[in-house]
């Protein structure tokens, strides 16, 4: 799939909703770019386990947010690698994608979301920091989706065993601070008290 299309599918993860259950993005191109904007409600938040409130990546984004704002009546589907026009929407949409606000209503609640692991920092003991993503390939096979997607993690105890694009649940403080890193932006940070294996809540 060319690189433009791969772009188009990642931010498209927005409204999919996508949990480590769930990989796969919805379909993108001309048709979202196109679609009406409208302010998101997003679902309920979960369960409190252990004093952390179970969120959904859909809170992290602001509800009046629409990533597609500066492309509507584009023919984007169309466009191809080779065509000038393409590098220069990967460019915008980069640095709308880069600078894409966060939900402020979290900032400092200590929460629990689910998400895969794309490698930072590993030292001889375990992993350090990462970052966390809400659908597989993210920033490795894809490039990275908005800021407001991205989470940097930094594990209290560097977590053992993990490799890229393992799904776990984290559970920390979630600050709004920024981390540009080699593998994307970041617009959250959690300090993760608590690095687990990833496993459906039951119903």
């Amino acid at each position: 799939m060319r690189i433009f299309l791969f772009t188009l599918l990642a931010v498209a993860a927005l409204t999919a909703q996508a949990q480590p259950r769930d990989a796969t993005p919805a379909p993108a191109g001309a048709a979202a770019a196109n679609a009406p904007t409208a302010t998101r409600k997003p679902p309920p938040m979960g369960p409190v386990v252990n004093g952390f409130t179970t969120i959904h990546w859909d809170h992290l984004v602001p509800a009046d947010w629409d990533p597609f704002k500066d492309f509507k009546g584009m023919n984007l589907g169309m466009l191809d690698d080779a065509d000038p026009r393409a590098a220069q929407m990967l460019k915008q949409m980069r640095d709308v994608w880069d600078n894409a606000p966060a939900n402020k209503s979290l900032a400092g609640m200590p929460v629990r979301i689910p998400g895969f692991v794309v490698p930072l920092e590993d030292t001889k003991d375990g992993l350090k920091e990462f970052l966390l993503v809400p659908y597989f390939g993210a920033c490795v096979h894809s490039p990275p989706p908005p800021a407001n997607q991205i989470i940097h993690v930094v594990a209290a105890t560097p977590a053992k065993g993990l490799r890229s694009m393992d799904a776990v649940w984290i559970s920390g403080k979630l600050t709004l601070d920024k981390t540009d890193s080699y593998m994307g932006m970041a617009g959250y940070r959690i300090e993760a008290q608590t690095v687990a294996p990833y496993q459906a809540d039951k119903r």
